[in-house]
């Protein structure tokens, strides 16, 4: 069951951008809750396995976006593999940790999709409304982590996400 979940997890975070909280955008910015999961799977599981997990629901965004296909799985795999390697001295039970983990995770994925854009693309067109946007998603994201990380630490230790020892 587990394993179904980690699946239906960033599909349903797509449906839920694209429709739910397209209506709720913030000056046209939407949050990134591929990159919420992303991040909670990254705090609780080894490097190796997190920016595989990164890697491929880069890959399903990308591919559901239409945009260039594999910059934001390139980002959050390397998002991923970071924040997994500095969840080892934290404490994850506290809300406020999935939190700065989140807005943490938002700024490292931000700044690779634009070294990702500026080495990828003959033509970046640079605005400064851009980094505006950017601020915005990562506020977006911050408010919703914390509901969102209750639910999600509590289940990968007593519910549906706990792995089988």
């Amino acid at each position: 069951m587990r394993f179904v979940i980690l699946i239906l997890l960033p599909f349903l975070a797509i449906f839920l951008q694209s429709t739910l909280f397209h209506s709720y955008s913030i000056k046209g910015t939407v949050p990134d809750l591929v990159l919420v999961f992303v991040v909670f799977y990254a705090m609780l599981h080894p490097s190796n396995k997190s920016a595989a997990y990164g890697f491929a629901c880069g890959l399903l965004e990308d591919l559901f976006m239409g945009r260039v296909i594999g910059i934001n799985a390139i980002a959050k795999a390397v998002t991923a593999f970071l924040l997994s390697k500095m969840q080892g001295n934290v404490f994850q039970e506290n809300v406020l940790v999935g939190v700065m983990g989140v807005i943490l995770g938002s700024i490292i994925n931000a700044v690779i999709l634009l070294i990702l854009s500026l080495t990828s693309f003959v033509v970046f067109h640079f605005d400064p409304t851009i980094f505006m946007q950017v601020l915005y998603q990562i506020l977006y994201n911050g408010i919703l982590a914390a509901p969102i990380y209750f639910m999600y630490y509590r289940s990968s230790h007593r519910g549906w996400l706990r792995e089988n020892r």
